[in-house]
């Protein structure tokens, strides 16, 4: 009789208390979203990819390539860029309280930015963000075929901006120019920014316009204002 009674009560703590399980296990990290912008007319730029480009398979890492435009007067077009892209980094540049934009410019989480040639220091940078973004509340988010989605989060005014970019490395042969003579890798090249909409803390869905690339990788960014924080990013 003791031995049962003993039984029972084992077995009714199990299924008040069951076994826990990591926090860990059940949610992915938050992405921390690593920004590129380059110029394939500047010499200084090709360490800087070179560094982005080797943290492009993490997994908890958003890496994007942006060409800029205000090098292409200087003996090269470069073969990416977009005056939509050139704007961004203007955005970050008065958001960050900086007077003038430059290649190559890595920015992380819209929070910080760095030169990008010193592949410890980008580590770091990122390192430190992504601590930084662990304490800090971050809205669900959900990216599926032609829509995504977005729970409750903080009050507030965000830009909600759709990302296509190219996976697959892309060798650009540079024919004049400071890098002339070379050719160039790019990785996840951005070809498409689409802003979806303004999202203000509440659950809201966004449809996504058709794509017109099949190979395109995508992201979702959610961002407060232009060259505002990422608060939040996704991808597939």
């Amino acid at each position: 009789m003791i031995m049962r009674r003993q039984i029972f009560v084992a077995g009714l703590a199990f299924l008040m208390f069951p076994a826990a399980q990591p926090a860990s296990s059940q949610e992915p990290k938050p992405l921390t979203v690593v920004e590129l912008f380059q110029s394939q007319g500047c010499s200084d730029c090709p360490p800087a990819n070179a560094n982005v480009m080797a943290l492009s398979d993490r997994p908890d890492l958003l890496t994007l390539s942006f060409g800029v435009t205000y090098w292409d007067s200087l003996g090269w077009k470069d073969t990416f860029a977009s005056p939509q892209y050139t704007a961004r980094q203007w955005d970050y540049a008065h958001g960050l309280h900086h007077s003038q934009v430059y290649t190559p410019q890595v920015i992380v989480n819209g929070r910080v930015d760095i030169v990008g040639r010193d592949a410890a220091e980008l580590k770091a940078t990122i390192a430190r963000q992504a601590r930084d973004q662990a304490t800090r509340a971050v809205p669900p988010l959900e990216l599926k075929p032609g829509e995504a989605r977005i729970g409750v989060g903080t009050p507030g005014s965000y830009d909600v901006w759709l990302v296509r970019f190219d996976p697959a490395i892309e060798n650009v042969p540079i024919a004049r120019g400071e890098n002339g003579g070379i050719t160039l890798p790019h990785k996840n090249v951005v070809k498409q920014l689409v802003r979806l909409g303004g999202w203000s803390g509440k659950p809201a869905a966004f449809a996504l316009p058709a794509a017109t690339q099949t190979a395109l990788r995508e992201a979702v960014l959610v961002q407060a204002g232009p060259g505002g924080a990422i608060v939040a990013a996704t991808a597939r």
